[in-house]
């Protein structure tokens, strides 16, 4: 490994340290996202002089991630065959999962640094480095030699790039490329993004056995009207009306709210929902973070209306900001305030406390935990109702078969899930039946189906939910024998509510 770069100040108390390392890395033009780094890293108690990972034991080979990461690794090593790069893939945590390397002096002098399949090189455990900054920011990252937090990096500069599930759009991992600090780096970034871009879309491939849709590249802006009578609730849960109700109590005493609870399950529309109550003719501004790339631009747009008196910002998304915009997105809302002098309201939206922020997290008062739409089965029918009238601007029907299927399904995607999948059938019919359903909703959804099985799947409960059907005919229709057809209805967990008393309601 090359020799540790010069210049830099010994470890700086955290009394002393803002002001010295921001004069010494702005001398040498580092960039804004390096500095931030480094002062996280400074706060995480990190040492200057030796880095130590975390090391776990064991790594997950099993994982989409790691299947389709060392496909499109492999095949990078074969093109760069007699290059000093040693390529890596490592998951969200930052923990190594596979490294390549055909270079006898790298891999050597990595192992010394702890850069192996096992450890952790988070931001947090590795202080700034490509690796960890990529998770950290989920963007493109470049860390050259002496931009390295600690000084047994600074032999090395590292490229890496986040890869994203095609599916849901969270971060799934990230590829490094890390070669010595004195080798040409300006094609390696390059390099880091094409494979993390191969790797997502091979994901994307080999995942056909769920419901694949493009991953939201973020709502940016959303105002809420602000029309009381317009947005009544329609739900009725106890669970449901207790989280209400602490919303409502936590907004009326100006706190700093945390929506917490699974995607699509209703966390901006209940932090809504509490405003109305408590405000009725205050304006709701929405935000949802959007791609990396579009972060600079989604902040200037609206924390301007911060400065309004009568807006509640909801901002959702959090877990997905860069670790330099969570940053920059804190100190504003902690400093805002209304002309009264109080704090503007504000709600933070993520799947639990643990995801937000460090810098978002400390700003939170309360907590209110959005229960999953599994374990709110007396909103179903109230929600499908009001979906299929905002679809077709009419109330509509439903038949107690598929009422039932729609209660008994678990609704693994919620909230969310259940206007997809009303809509749909509210546009085939006037009042509607279980055939109108998507299959899902009739599949238990033990496991993931490829494609062919989902197809087959789809075909039997058409057959089976055609009106006046029985398992002869369906059977028939399907072209195989009465015995195959229960068969495949275990093999899918196929559950056909029954058909009595089945009038529209």
């Amino acid at each position: 490994m090359g020799e540790p770069g010069g210049g830099r100040p010994a470890f700086l108390a955290p009394s002393a340290d803002r002001d010295l390392v921001d004069r010494d890395l702005a001398g040498r033009n580092a960039a804004p996202r390096v500095r931030a780094s480094w002062r996280r890293s400074e706060r995480y108690g990190l040492d200057h002089d030796e880095v130590t990972p975390v090391f776990t034991g064991s790594v997950d080979t099993g994982s989409l991630l790691y299947e389709c990461a060392s496909q499109v690794l492999t095949d990078l090593q074969s093109a760069i065959a007699n290059e000093p790069v040693s390529l890596m893939v490592a998951d969200r945590d930052g923990l190594v999962l596979a490294r390549l390397c055909s270079d006898a002096a790298i891999l050597s002098s990595l192992d010394r640094v702890h850069l192996a399949p096992g450890f952790s090189y988070a931001e947090r455990n590795a202080g700034t480095n490509g690796l960890g900054l990529s998770l950290a920011d989920r963007a493109p990252t470049l860390v050259r030699a002496a931009d390295h937090y600690c000084s047994e990096l600074r032999g090395y500069t590292c490229a890496a790039a986040p890869v994203l599930d095609p599916v849901s759009g969270d971060l799934a991992g990230t590829i490094n490329l890390t070669t010595w600090s004195d080798s040409a780096s300006h094609l390696l970034l390059a390099l880091a993004q094409t494979a993390a871009g191969a790797t997502s879309g091979l994901m994307l491939v080999r995942s056909s056995g769920r419901a694949v849709r493009p991953a939201p590249r973020g709502q940016v802006v959303h105002v809420v009207g602000s029309d009381p009578g317009a947005h009544s609730d329609p739900c009725v849960s106890a669970v449901w009306r207790g989280a209400t109700e602490a919303a409502v109590g936590a907004t009326a005493a100006g706190r700093v709210v945390a929506m917490v609870g699974e995607p699509g399950a209703g966390k901006s529309a209940l932090a809504a929902l509490a405003r109305r109550r408590v405000f009725p003719r205050s304006r709701i501004l929405s935000a949802r973070a959007p791609e990396a790339a579009d972060v600079a631009a989604w902040l200037e747009l609206w924390t301007p209306e911060l400065s309004s008196p009568d807006v509640c910002i909801i901002v959702s998304g959090t877990d997905r900001l860069p670790a330099w915009a969570a940053g920059d997105l804190a100190s504003t809302l902690a400093v805002c305030r209304r002309p009264d002098g109080r704090a503007q309201p504000f709600v933070l939206t993520a799947p639990d406390f643990g995801a937000l922020p460090d810098e978002l997290a400390a700003l939170v008062d309360t907590v209110v935990e959005v229960p999953p739409l599994r374990l709110r089965a007396d909103d179903i029918l109230p929600l499908a109702h009001r979906f299929a009238e905002q679809e077709r601007r009419r109330p509509l029907a439903f038949t107690p078969r598929a009422a039932r299927a729609l209660t008994a399904y678990q609704w693994p995607e919620n909230v969310r899930q259940l206007r997809r999948v009303v809509r749909e059938a509210a546009a085939r019919a006037d009042v509607i039946d279980v055939r109108h359903l998507a299959p899902e909703v009739l599949d238990g959804g033990r496991r993931a189906l490829t494609r062919l099985e989902r197809l087959e799947r789809d075909e039997i409960v058409r057959c089976l939910t055609a009106p006046s059907t029985t398992m002869a005919r369906a059977a028939e229709e399907l072209g195989i024998g009465r015995a195959t057809l229960y068969r495949k209805i275990a093999q899918y967990d196929i559950a056909l509510p029954s058909r009595s008393g089945d009038e529209p309601g």
